[in-house]
């Protein structure tokens, strides 16, 4: 199983870079194939949108065919085969397709080691495994910036993509041979993603699940590149400078956050403090969003390092799931967070378009504003959560 994890985990650094990479490349793909940000933001929403609604049938799968044969068959097909199209995209439309690929692709991985978690190690360390792997995983979050930005410029865009198909097709084959599925379980096992909707203790939760991740994945998965490049003139390898600065943010707030539910012996608590964090330094950057190149990139790296709460949100609702509907818990909870993401891409291209009439700050501002208003809802309603330890 060990040999295992280490695959699910390289497949996540994978899933990681996917969701990211496109910030770097918005210079050379509008220059190539005449990909706007716009079309960048659709395309992004699709990845996510593609991840989201693929949590469904995923979920059935992990508890009814195993985490082995469902995540190396989905990344296969939609990682690798999607990365090739990306490799032969000649227009946006290309780019759109080959992004819904990937995501479907990458929608099982994270969740075929929760699972795992879930249904072979103690619930208590739950939140410290989930947090760890997404740690360890978010490394591709730092192949997306600067590596990628050198890499589209000495090797071609092309190039890398290709390698990149390659790699999944490797690492999914890997999955196949070495993943082992955990034991079937006995007795009654019935029930469904609607016996969780059901369940009242969920619903103050979701609703923060929805919008925690929006910041940091929207910043870094896209708006970032644009927003540096425009406001404050940087070109390609500067803004993989940048974005590299925030995923190491985020791979470090991940990791801090595993533990600090068993150190504050409370998960609730731990997750609205973060968010309350990250939705001050978004109205940081409504405020000055082009005072001082430094300050900006300080606050982008303040979003990602608090926006950082995943795992312990998930570990919050997982404490409540029965054991034979833990995939589908698990997977429901990511729907709801990579969801999030999705509806505010796809949102984001029309509101930065309508905004930067009033100029190209104002479209920039208008994102963080919906960023941050949406984070602050989502926290008055956790206030109603129940707590977790158990």
């Amino acid at each position: 199983m060990r040999a295992g994890l280490v695959l699910l985990c390289l497949a996540y650094v994978l899933s990681q870079f996917f969701r990211a990479f496109l910030a770097v490349l918005s210079g050379v793909l509008e220059r190539d194939i005449g990909a706007t940000p716009d079309d960048l933001a659709f395309a992004s929403g699709l990845w996510f949108l593609a991840f989201a609604v693929m949590q469904v049938p995923v979920g059935w799968a992990l508890d009814r065919v195993g985490p082995r044969r469902t995540a190396a068959v989905l990344l296969l097909i939609g990682g690798a085969g999607g990365a090739t199209l990306f490799a032969l995209a000649a227009s946006p439309l290309h780019i759109a397709v080959a992004m819904l690929l990937i995501g479907v692709g990458c929608s099982p991985v994270l969740m075929a080691s929760y699972y795992i978690f879930a249904r072979q190690f103690p619930p208590a360390r739950f939140a410290t495994l989930a947090a760890l792997m997404l740690g360890v995983g978010s490394i591709g979050n730092l192949v997306a910036s600067y590596p990628m930005a050198w890499a589209a410029e000495t090797l071609g865009w092309r190039a890398a993509l290709l390698a990149l198909a390659g790699v999944s097709g490797v690492v999914a084959v890997g999955i196949l041979a070495l993943v082992r599925d955990p034991e079937a379980l006995s007795g009654d096992t019935r029930g469904s993603v609607l016996d969780l909707l059901k369940m009242p203790v969920l619903w103050a939760i979701m609703p923060l699940m929805f919008v925690a991740y929006v910041p940091s994945a929207a910043l870094r998965g896209l708006w970032a590149g644009p927003y540096l490049r425009d406001v404050f003139a940087l070109d390609t390898g500067q803004v993989g400078q940048a974005t590299l600065v925030m995923g190491v943010a985020m791979i470090a707030g991940t990791l801090c956050y595993g533990p600090l539910d068993r150190i504050f012996n409370t998960r609730k608590w731990v997750v609205f403090a973060g968010n309350a964090i990250s939705a001050l330094a978004l109205l940081v950057m409504i405020m000055l969003p082009d005072q001082n190149l430094m300050l900006s990139i300080a606050m982008l790296a303040v979003v990602g390092f608090f926006g950082a709460s995943f795992p312990v949100i998930i570990a919050h609702g997982r404490a409540f799931f029965p054991p034979h509907l833990a995939g589908r818990g698990v997977t429901l909870l990511n729907l709801f967070g990579i969801g999030g993401v999705s509806v505010a891409q796809f949102a984001s291209g029309p509101l930065h378009t309508a905004a930067s009439g009033a100029g190209v700050l104002a479209g920039y501002t208008a994102i963080f504003l919906l960023f941050a208003i949406t984070l602050l809802l989502g926290l008055v309603i956790y206030l109603f959560s129940r707590d977790s330890m158990n």
